[in-house]
């Protein structure tokens, strides 16, 4: 609720550039007309995750390891399927002083879970969720003491 309330405010729609053509509609977390009608679709992202990485590009891949829709063991499967070079085997990383999650560092992806957060995981755990992009952005890795 109070997300739908948050992104339908003008000032946040304003700041995120979104909406700029006054569509006459509220958004909300999950639109299942959009669901319904979109077709851009691929059957899998991984071929274009190998271009990614041949590229140069840092990708982190997240999951919530309690989310019921994309399951972090498939998310697990196919990364497996790229076959990368694994850097660093599965160590928690930390938010607050908490176990936040766990990761694993392959040759140009990092997979990381977030502990209690199902598919949204924004909603569930914001300010984990914040910590990583930061994290992100900053091309630092993430946090792996309390």
């Amino acid at each position: 609720v109070y997300t739908n309330e948050y992104f339908n405010r003008p000032d946040v729609q304003e700041a995120l550039h979104a909406n700029v053509t006054k569509i006459p509609f509220k958004w909300e977390v999950c639109n299942n007309s959009v669901l319904e009608t979109y077709i851009d679709t691929v059957l899998s992202v991984l071929p274009i995750y190998t271009k990614l990485i041949k590229g140069g590009l840092r990708i982190w891949v997240y999951s919530g390891d309690i989310d019921g829709r994309v399951p972090v063991t498939a998310t697990k499967y196919s990364i497996n399927a790229l076959h990368l070079p694994i850097k660093q085997q599965w160590h928690p990383w930390f938010h607050d002083r908490q176990v936040a999650g766990w990761f694993i560092q392959y040759q140009g992806l990092t997979h990381l879970t977030f502990r209690g957060a199902g598919h949204l995981v924004p909603l569930n755990k914001p300010s984990q969720a914040l910590s990583m992009i930061e994290a992100y952005l900053q091309n630092n890795d993430l946090p792996i003491k309390r």
